[in-house]
């Protein structure tokens, strides 16, 4: 049975490090297996602009972990905003409490903080918080709820994150397990044709 993390990137042909450990490895999937998923997988072929635009909306919903409702979502609320819709795009989904967490060095994958934030083992500014979509602002704090520091996930945490480089905008305090959200996350942080995505959803 394959795992459906890997034939998400096979789809796409990149690698999203959904599975962060395997990706850094040469047992990755798009290493073993550069092709498309299915019985009759094919190479990839040149696409559309209409392909390339779909393609490039599927790499980032599986990177983020999010629904295709959510993104499609997301996208008319950028676009109802002032500023650069791709901007905002990336500002969103940068700022989903999941990922904050993920960015901070919490979690080794998105999927992983995810699941402990659904678990209620993240704080924001000192609340339990269990909604990973939840927007975290400037000057917000998200911590490791001290109750779950004895949980095997987080126990070495401190030492790791002690050699951890935290994005530009995130500031960490490896022996508190907490972080705090400095300044707005930039688009040049990430390596996605955000313009696509919005021109898909604009048709």
């Amino acid at each position: 049975m394959f795992d459906t993390r890997e034939k998400k990137e096979r789809s796409v042909g990149t690698k999203l490090f959904l599975k962060p450990y395997r990706c850094n490895s040469p047992k990755c999937v798009t290493t073993r297996r550069p092709l498309r998923p299915g019985m009759h997988g094919k190479s990839y072929k040149s696409l559309s602009e209409f392909g390339q635009q779909l393609k490039e909306k599927q790499k980032i919903r599986f990177t983020y972990g999010i629904r295709e409702a959510q993104m499609k979502r997301l996208v008319k609320e950028a676009i109802k905003n002032p500023g650069v819709t791709s901007e905002m795009i990336m500002q969103m989904l940068e700022r989903r409490l999941d990922n904050v967490v993920y960015r901070m060095g919490f979690a080794p994958s998105r999927s992983v903080a995810r699941q402990i934030v659904n678990h209620g083992h993240i704080l924001l500014n000192g609340r339990r918080t269990n909604i990973p979509s939840c927007q975290v602002r400037v000057n917000d704090v998200v911590s490791v709820r001290p109750q779950s520091r004895e949980y095997q996930l987080f126990k070495e945490l401190p030492e790791k994150l002690k050699k951890y480089e935290p994005p530009v905008w995130a500031a960490l305090d490896p022996d508190k397990l907490e972080g705090k959200m400095t300044a707005l996350p930039k688009e040049s942080d990430t390596s996605f044709d955000v313009n696509m995505i919005v021109d898909y959803y604009s048709k």
